[in-house]
Formats: structure tokens, C-alpha cells, sequence
């Protein structure tokens, strides 16, 4: 039986991505930038409504009866729900292809829920994403 010197490195250290297929990740990543950006702003928009539809039925709503516009919208809960879920996998996507840290996973999940962090958040993310792949395009187109 051998044993391996431990201070020997098992793996080969990986090469540096060709040019194609760096071309390729920054398409794919610009792709999923577009995608998310366009979930965030309907995201965001579709949290606005809903307040706005809670602030009727719960805040109108104790004074005025609210009912036959309640039937018009009631709509809105599940059209955000499900909106929202789109935009948590555009979030997972966009995340893994610009392989940033749980920080940002978190903080752009939690901005799905809180009233106009969406637009915020997704003005911060499009901006240091495009300088992410500025540089990186940069570096492999030349």
C-alpha cells in the first residue's frame, strides 16, 4: 500500500476558460441580467398593487364597504405569488452565473417582498453586474 505525500496536490489546477467559452458565459450571464431585470420591475410593480389592494380591503374596508371592488381584484395575491416565484428562479439564475456570495442571494429574495426594494436592489445588481462583465469581456477579448 502507498501512501501520497500530503503536502502533494491531488488535483491539476484548472486552465483558464478559452476565449469562446468565456464569450459564451457572458452572453449567458447578460441573458440572465435581462431576464432578472424584467422580473424585478414586474416584481416590484405587482408588490405595489397588492398593497395597494390590502390598504383597500383593510384600511377602506373597516370603513366603507369594499366588497364589490374586492371581487375585481382579488386576483392579485395569486398573480404576485406566482410572478414571484418566476422571479425567484431568474434570482437563482442570474446568482449561480455571476457566482456571487449568499448575501446577495438573500437580499435579492427578500426584495421580492418588500414594497420598492425590487427597483432599488435591481438598479444596484444591473449596475455591478455590467462593470462584472465589462472587465471580464475585457479581459478575454483581448
Amino acid at each position: 500500500m502507498t501512501t501520497q505525500d500530503p503536502a502533494t496536490p491531488t488535483a491539476t489546477p484548472t486552465a483558464a476558460p478559452s476565449a469562446e467559452a468565456a464569450r459564451t458565459a457572458i452572453r449567458k450571464a447578460r441573458g440572465a441580467l435581462s431576464r432578472y431585470r424584467v422580473l424585478a420591475i414586474i416584481t416590484g410593480v405587482m408588490l405595489l398593487i397588492l398593497c395597494v389592494e390590502m390598504l383597500v380591503k383593510y384600511g377602506v374596508g373597516a370603513f366603507v364597504d369594499v366588497d364589490g371592488v374586492m371581487q375585481y381584484v382579488s386576483w392579485i395575491p395569486f398573480a404576485h405569488g406566482w410572478v414571484y416565484v418566476v422571479y425567484l428562479v431568474t434570482v437563482l439564475d442570474l446568482w449561480t452565473k455571476m457566482r456571487w456570495g449568499w448575501g446577495r442571494l438573500a437580499t435579492m429574495v427578500f426584495a421580492g417582498v418588500v414594497p420598492v426594494m425590487s427597483f432599488i436592489l435591481e438598479k444596484k445588481v444591473h449596475a455591478e453586474a455590467e462593470s462584472k462583465l465589462a472587465v471580464l469581456e475585457e479581459q478575454y477579448t483581448s
